[in-house]
């Protein structure tokens, strides 16, 4: 009984009392909106933001950023690659902005599949692939060395994120 109601109390007390700090729970974090001029959620990306073309990243614009937030970081994958999934893009320490230009480079980079500190754009074998454009708002700023991969970074973003969105881009190499 005594541990019931002990549960109950806690339970009943905000969370930084019980040593729970909420702006960095990820089970709640918010959403964010993603978009981009160049491509509707599920909708095919063009040529231009792909290994068939220049192979610059598109514009993406995000919305719902909470105020609260120090970073953003962009993680971009293809989870239909043969091998498993293909990171394309990995950047963090992006300042808190709602817009992300083509062709940019707006914090620092991490590596990608391809070994390099760059966007890679879409380049699937075969078939039409889905492209995960994965922005997070996080509640600090994370100050890792260039050229950390994707699970280093998200590892790095555990109990930090604010709140998180995607845009999905489809390829078909031609």
């Amino acid at each position: 009984m005594k541990k019931l109601i002990t549960a109950v109390l806690l339970a009943s007390l905000p969370g930084w009392v019980c040593g729970i700090n909420p702006s960095s729970a990820q089970e709640g974090a918010s959403e964010l909106k993603i978009t981009s001029p160049q491509f509707t959620n599920n909708g095919l990306i063009p040529p231009e933001y792909t290994c068939q073309g220049p192979n610059i990243n598109p514009a993406l614009n995000i919305e719902g950023i909470p105020q609260e937030a120090q970073s953003l970081a962009l993680i971009v994958d293809d989870p239909d690659a043969p091998m498993g999934t293909w990171v394309h893009w990995v950047i963090f320490d992006i300042p808190v902005i709602d817009h992300i230009d083509v062709n940019s480079v707006p914090g620092r980079q991490g590596i990608n599949d391809f070994q390099q500190k760059k966007y890679g754009g879409p380049c699937p074998p075969s078939g039409t692939h889905r492209y995960f454009f994965k922005v997070y708002a996080l509640d600090k700023k994370l100050n890792l060395n260039e050229g950390i991969g994707k699970q280093g970074l998200e590892d790095a973003m555990e109990g930090h994120i604010l709140a998180k969105g995607e845009l999905i881009g489809l390829y078909t190499k031609r």
